[in-house]
């Protein structure tokens, strides 16, 4: 990839995804990961919907997550998105979450393009460009 791709999200926690003492439960985070990369595709003028609807599916292969210290009920978060690599067949982000200014949470993600059957495809050419650079092989 020609350069790196960074976005930034705010995420308010939800109730909803929280324990009964107010703390962000652990199973969240990954969806949280999941709205950074949908809005940094979406900023740099992607639409996840188009690609499903063309048979080009992003799957989750590999997910890394460490917890650091907790978030908290209607805490506001910045979630840090950085599009590290892409691949022939792969796109690889990592995480920062932080909430009033610590560090909460860091991730990595290694995403595989797929048609609709299930089996690996190379990343469309119009995705590689929205991604900033040249899949390397």
């Amino acid at each position: 990839m020609s350069r790196e791709q960074r976005h930034s999200t705010s995420i308010r926690v939800r109730y909803c995804e929280c324990d009964p003492m107010g703390v962000a439960h652990h199973s969240v985070y990954p969806i949280w990961f999941e709205i950074g990369r949908t809005e940094m595709l979406r900023a740099a003028g992607g639409d996840y919907r188009e690609l499903e609807a063309r048979g080009v599916f992003l799957a989750v292969a590999k997910l890394d997550v460490r917890y650091r210290r907790p978030a908290r009920y209607d805490d506001l978060l910045e979630l840090t998105t950085v599009l590290e690599d892409v691949g022939h067949v792969k796109l690889e982000h990592r995480y920062e979450l932080r909430g009033s200014g610590a560090l909460l949470a860091t991730g990595r993600s290694t995403l595989a393009c797929l048609d609709r059957a299930g089996a690996v495809q190379p990343l469309p050419p119009e995705l590689v460009a929205q991604c900033g650079g040249a899949a390397r092989a």
